[in-house]
């Protein structure tokens, strides 16, 4: 059983990395910035004690870049910012009352991930209005390219049973544009992405050639700051886990069936769609029951 210290603990690291993220949020920043404040958020609790140049040697930028950002965000300087990021952080005795294993920190680092997710669902329009215009397209491409192929898969396939035109691209390549002109002419208007770290270059360079071809672009991504957000009209961040070798989606892949969720409210035959495929599931008795 959870022990009061430790939930109490859990509880004060996710409260902090998730008003990070809204004060960050709250500003418009350059690549750089934003790199620095998705560095200070996956870095949460220990970002208050960090220097200047510990955090630029982080986030992989120069000391003044990092002083540009605190006073981007309406800082004198990142002396007054880390002042701040003090405020937030939870104390050393709950840091320390927080002794999990790597594997049980992964998980409880997912957890909190889940649950800031479900902070920002309290706001559910952003969802409906991706919803709304993910159901009016057809036919709706789908992008998801290398680690977040899975993710953009998984979706397409769900929402082919009830979307009359699902268009999935999880390759890469010089025909990723021909098949983003040819959903345009088939009368697509919009275009949702998949996007998670690693960033691929080609993932940036596809959104910004949609948008130019006159698709909506709808992204799910880790963070509001991941490179895409540049080239998406809409985007909803779900964050990744860090914790393991390699990253954890739960996040992105929950938010991407609250999306199949908001395209079915948005379309009107979704239903009888569904019952038709179940109908024909039992006369071929696809599943093992």
């Amino acid at each position: 059983m959870m022990s009061s210290d430790t939930a109490a603990a859990r509880d004060a690291a996710g409260g902090a990395s998730a008003r990070l993220l809204k004060l960050f949020e709250a500003h418009r920043l350059t690549p750089t910035q934003r790199r620095i404040a998705h560095c200070l958020v996956r870095k949460a609790a220990e970002a208050p004690f960090l220097s200047s140049v510990e955090v630029a040697e982080l986030a992989g930028v120069s000391q003044p870049s990092v002083t540009r950002f605190a006073v981007a965000l309406g800082f004198d300087g990142y002396p007054a910012l880390r002042r701040h990021l003090r405020e937030v952080a939870p104390a050393p005795a709950e840091r320390e009352a927080a002794a999990y294993n790597e594997y049980q920190q992964a998980v409880h680092a997912e957890i909190e991930n889940l649950r800031h997710l479900a902070e920002l669902l309290a706001d559910p329009e952003p969802v409906a209005r991706a919803g709304t215009l993910l159901a009016g397209s057809r036919p709706l491409p789908v992008l998801g390219l290398r680690a977040a192929g899975a993710q953009a898969r998984g979706f397409a396939y769900f929402a082919a049973k009830v979307h009359p035109d699902v268009r999935l691209l999880d390759e890469g390549g010089s025909m990723l544009a021909d098949r983003i002109d040819g959903a345009v002419r088939a009368g697509a208007t919009a275009l949702l992405c998949f996007a998670l770290p690693r960033h691929p270059r080609e993932v940036v360079d596809t959104l910004a050639y949609a948008r130019q071809a006159g698709l909506t672009v709808v992204t799910v991504a880790d963070s509001a700051f991941a490179p895409v957000a540049a080239h998406s009209d809409l985007l909803l961040p779900a964050a990744v886990g860090t914790g393991l070798a390699f990253d954890t989606a739960c996040a992105p892949m929950l938010l991407g069936r609250v999306l199949l969720e908001s395209i079915c409210d948005a379309l009107p035959d979704a239903q009888s769609r569904l019952e038709a495929f179940d109908t024909q599931a039992t006369t071929r008795a696809l599943f093992a029951e």
